[in-house]
């Protein structure tokens, strides 16, 4: 696959990528690369390890400076000793290709959801922050990760199926909470850029229920609720992608999501979907609830609602017991933020 961040850089900046590339491989206590100050080399070393997410063993480097020389001598910090580094490479390979195996029939569509679904069902969000958390360690070894351990976990999968990956990273914003930049996926689908964010799905997704609010979205859905990118990727600009409405999932009429509700009820399923009837404002929300109710209420039922604002998205159990509130907000985000 394209390593995405390494064709936007100047010939200088590959050259160090290159070099360090070759150093990690070889798993070398110390190698040269090109004098660079210190920042450069930091976003190279950080855009190198996203454009390849199989280098997770190495955590931070240092470097020597000789006076007069065109280059330093960096001196990367390891993760584990070598033989160990070996033993978790082979491991981490086979189970890349474990889990590859069965989606390779898949069109990439079917692919997308695949990842999407597997970081859903197996991976939990890692709150302790253990050292393996941001690579593909943590969620593809031990189950658990935070935001850009699984989005480079997502990225591993998509290069071994073949699917066009990058790797988006947003600021943090302490203004508005929140401390940490966080990491999500953008892919080509069907010649189409569209985001897909597995951590903030994972998020949402509980009781058996997997959530697709943050499948195939365009730019103007996705930054509701993302601040604005470190690095440059590409531009998200269709919306026929997303998943609630590939799915016909998707209402602009509450007489619409009573029908389809209906079905859910009838089943004892929940029913997931997104309103596209306009601005999901209180009063839309309280006239969806109380179409809801009513509807459950004819199967002896009741409506509980949680709802994603930003997204519009609405899930709805239909429980025997009066829930304690109608609607619950739910916000998709991280437990305590990365």
């Amino acid at each position: 696959m394209e390593a995405y961040y390494y064709q936007h850089m100047d010939k200088l900046r590959q050259s160090a990528y290159h070099a360090m590339k070759m150093g990690f491989t070889a798993l070398s206590p110390a190698f040269p690369v090109p004098k660079l100050e210190n920042r450069a080399l930091s976003d190279i070393f950080f855009q190198l390890r996203l454009d390849y997410p199989e280098i997770f063993y190495v955590t931070g480097f240092t470097y020597r400076f000789y006076p007069g020389a065109d280059h330093v001598e960096l001196v990367p910090e390891y993760l584990f000793d070598k033989g160990k580094i070996k033993g978790h490479q082979k491991a981490l390979s086979a189970r890349v290709e474990k889990l590859a195996r069965p989606a390779r029939p898949m069109n990439d569509w079917e692919k997308a959801r695949y990842i999407h679904d597997f970081i859903c069902e197996n991976v939990r969000y890692d709150k302790l922050k253990k050292p393996y958390s941001h690579e593909i360690i943590g969620p593809l070894g031990q189950g658990v990760g935070v935001c850009e351990g699984i989005a480079k976990s997502v990225k591993i999968l998509c290069d071994a199926l073949g699917l066009w990956c990058v790797i988006a990273i947003s600021e943090a914003n302490p203004e508005v909470g929140i401390k940490y930049r966080h990491a999500w996926n953008i892919l080509k689908l069907e010649g189409q850029y569209v985001h897909l964010d597995a951590t903030f799905d994972n998020s949402l997704s509980h009781d058996g229920v997997i959530r697709y609010d943050y499948f195939g979205l365009d730019d103007s859905r996705l930054f509701r609720d993302h601040q604005p990118v470190v690095y440059p990727v590409p531009a998200c600009t269709k919306n026929d992608q997303f998943y609630y409405r590939t799915a016909k999932l998707s209402f602009t009429k509450v007489e619409d999501v009573v029908k389809r509700a209906q079905m859910s009820i009838r089943k004892d399923l929940p029913f997931v979907f997104h309103w596209r009837g306009g601005p999901l404002t209180r009063e839309v929300l309280m006239e969806l609830v109380k179409a809801l109710e009513e509807a459950a209420q004819k199967r002896n039922r009741h409506a509980a609602v949680s709802f994603n604002r930003p997204q519009a998205v609405l899930q709805v159990h239909f429980p025997a017991e009066l829930p304690r509130e109608a609607a619950a907000e739910e916000e998709a985000n991280e437990g305590e933020q990365e």
